[in-house]
């Protein structure tokens, strides 16, 4: 294959996955207001922690998330030589290696708490644990959106020939 045919596959693969990658981010924020402000905790906690409703979201969007910063990191060496394109991407990439530290640093010290959790009394630090959750995806999710807009700007501006 040809360096431009490997680079527009490459291209379309790297937004492919990035999009992939914001997905799950994006419905965590979609599903955001009614679990903070409608559902009982005993339903948020039966839902979030009991049931493996988010089991999917480890097994295959952890994979998705390291792959949408590998992914661009590679695209932007691609474009190296095309130097807006270049920096968006670069941007972008770094972008998606923010909000996996987003994810470490706010909603993963939540899930350790919730990975305690057991049938029975809702326990005391609930409301804490639930909101550092929440809005812990939300700023995982915003930082994605960027970083995909990023990507975007950094693929429009390819020069084509």
């Amino acid at each position: 294959m040809e360096m431009r045919g490997y680079l527009l596959f490459w291209s379309v693969l790297t937004a492919f996955v990035a999009a992939l990658s914001l997905g799950p981010s994006f419905a965590h924020v979609l599903e955001s207001l009614p679990r903070l402000t409608r559902w009982s905790p005993a339903l948020w906690r039966e839902a979030t922690v009991f049931n493996g409703q988010f089991v999917l979201f480890a097994v295959i969007g952890a994979p998705l998330d390291i792959a949408a910063i590998l992914c661009p990191a590679l695209l932007a060496w691609m474009l190296r030589g095309e130097p807006f394109a270049f920096r968006f991407v670069l941007v972008a990439t770094l972008l998606y290696a923010v909000s996996l530290a987003l994810w470490f640093g706010l909603v993963k010290p939540a899930n350790d708490i919730l990975a305690t959790w057991t049938p029975g009394p809702i326990p005391e630090d609930f409301e804490t644990v639930r909101l550092r959750w929440e809005t812990g995806h939300m700023a995982v999710a915003a930082t994605k959106a960027l970083g995909f807009i990023s990507l975007c700007f950094g693929l429009f501006g390819l020069r084509h020939g």
